[in-house]
């Protein structure tokens, strides 16, 4: 039944693994390995400072003859904040001259203006010179000869008292950039 050819050629496959142990080809290899590994994570979180904010002071829509300055400086270690008002002296001499002239006392009015310097020199140079302790005219214009215009309470003029508070604003920055 079987023939003799599929008997050999069963048993010739059979018998190719024990021939193909015989050719079978071999590799070894041995590997060592260390592998060491130094890791050191750091996270830092900077965030600034709190920031110095100056509050607004708010003299708009008022009949007020005051305005308001603000500043604030900030640096990574030191916030400075501050604020202050000052009074516009000219704008109250107009009010105050204003509300004179208005109840009638003309002279008391013109007396108010001539407080300021420029007002007084030129109402000399129009020849009508600010009432003086209550005369009036040629009697005002020798008693203003004989006395002259008082400087200011403290010596200092608008102009000098800018500078002053310039040179203290520039001296608080300067410290504040030394820290």
């Amino acid at each position: 039944m079987l023939s003799l050819r599929y008997v050999l050629l069963l048993g010739t496959f059979m018998c190719l693994p024990v021939l193909a142990q015989n050719d079978l080809i071999r590799t070894e290899s041995t590997t060592d390995s260390t592998i060491t590994t130094n890791g050191k994570t750091e996270t830092t979180l900077k965030s600034p400072p709190a920031s110095a904010i100056s509050p607004t002071i708010n003299t708009s829509n008022s009949d007020l003859c005051t305005f308001g300055v603000a500043g604030a400086v900030q640096t990574q270690i030191l916030g400075v904040s501050t604020g202050t008002q000052f009074t516009d002296e000219n704008c109250e001499r107009l009010k105050n001259a204003k509300t004179l002239y208005d109840m009638g006392m003309k002279v008391a009015a013109v007396s108010v203006m001539c407080q300021d310097p420029r007002v007084f020199d030129a109402m000399m140079n129009a020849g009508t010179p600010c009432p003086y302790d209550g005369k009036i005219g040629a009697e005002a214009k020798a008693a203003w000869a004989a006395h002259q215009p008082e400087d200011d309470e403290e010596g200092l003029n608008v102009t000098e008292k800018t500078a002053a508070g310039a040179g203290g604003l520039g001296a608080l920055l300067a410290l504040l950039l030394l820290l």
